[in-house]
């Protein structure tokens, strides 16, 4: 890095860790949470999921690999900031187009790099999410609190993600017609409904249901995206219009939709559940899934009675409901990434599950 940038996290109780800036050189208020990957921060910090939030690595080493054209989930990333422990800005991998620094200037993303970033994670841990800022080293702790409480909490962010007008991923001798309902979605879902025979049919997330109506589906698909479920009220009442018309598959945010649309209630986690290594137990099969997962919200359990969904998978950490099934039969979701890029990779036949669902529609 050509200039050294004394710059630091101050979070709003109070705490600071000082460090060097990286990437874009400006100040930020996020939500502090943290990762648990070792590999993937590409994918991270292209995942719309992470809108508005300040993203702690706990790996210790980022940014070593570089970044690749062909491996972004979003064509414009969104991520609030990126704090690691050690920048490396000299990557070493052959399909590297650009260094993760320059990226995220590109993207107008900040960056800190050299502090204690396992102390960071515990208190997040043991205290929960808190905002914070990512500013100058030199602004007074007190001027900082005072900039984080004066800014309001976002309630947009799936508007500001979503695509403004539908667009198209077509595949060769497709079977089967998606429509998929852009909350925030990650190209990898797109990817892997291509690769199973589907041409999908992205559309915004306000679109309205006579709409979805006119393409024809024979399944359509919740997707990811960021902030409070409860705040995308279109695409909770696009569920409840569609409910057993057809096949329906959410992931991530699109899973706490469908419990919203069916009656079930949503409660925000003390600190979410964001890396590639968090198990999940399929109380169907009683197998355990390593999962991807990236999330502040949770189902609640108790809420579920009388919505004609049923559990199908627990975390096994914390007892947290990871995927429901309509009792009809044509709808289903879950908490977690089953289409994961780098992986883990145990939960791709949920894609199978909704192919299977579209042939028998």
């Amino acid at each position: 890095m050509a200039d050294i940038k004394r710059k630091k996290l101050v979070l709003e109780d109070g705490a600071e860790y000082i460090g060097v800036g990286f990437g874009y050189d400006c100040e930020r208020v996020c939500e502090v949470v943290f990762n648990t990957s070792v590999v993937g921060y590409q994918e991270i910090i292209s995942d719309p999921s992470y809108t508005d939030q300040a993203v702690v690595m706990t790996y210790p080493l980022i940014g070593n690999y570089g970044i690749a054209d062909e491996d972004y989930e979003t064509r414009v990333p969104t991520i609030g900031a990126l704090i690691v422990r050690e920048y490396n800005d000299l990557p070493s991998n052959f399909r590297y187009t650009k260094t993760l620094s320059e990226v995220m200037e590109e993207y107008k993303i900040p960056g800190l790099s050299g502090i204690d970033t396992r102390k960071l994670a515990r208190s997040i841990r043991d205290l929960g999410s808190r905002r914070g800022i990512i500013t100058d080293a030199d602004t007074p702790t007190n001027a900082a609190v005072e900039k984080i409480a004066a800014t309001p909490v976002p309630h947009d962010a799936v508007s500001r993600v979503s695509c403004k007008k539908r667009w198209y991923s077509r595949t060769a001798n497709a079977k089967y017609n998606v429509v998929a309902i852009d909350c925030g979605i990650k190209l990898n879902i797109v990817r892997s409904l291509n690769a199973r025979g589907c041409n999908v049919t992205v559309m915004p997330y306000n679109t309205p249901a006579d709409e979805v109506i006119k393409c024809k589906p024979d399944g359509i698909f919740l997707s990811n995206g960021p902030g409070d479920p409860e705040d995308v009220t279109p695409v909770i009442e696009l569920v409840r219009a569609l409910r057993g018309r057809y096949p329906i598959f959410g992931i991530c945010l699109g899973h706490q939709i469908i419990s919203l649309a069916a009656g079930a209630e949503t409660y925000k986690l003390k600190f979410g559940h964001r890396g590639g290594n968090h198990p999940v137990k399929n109380l169907e099969t009683g197998k355990i899934e390593i999962t991807s997962q990236n999330h502040s919200y949770a189902v609640r359990e108790e809420s579920l009675a009388g919505t004609g969904l049923t559990v199908t998978h627990i975390n096994i950490l914390d007892n947290t409901v990871e995927g429901v099934r309509d009792e009809g039969g044509k709808m289903f979701s879950v908490q977690y990434h089953p289409e994961s890029a780098p992986g883990p990779q145990d939960s791709a036949y949920l894609f199978d599950r909704f192919i299977t669902l579209m042939e028998g529609k």
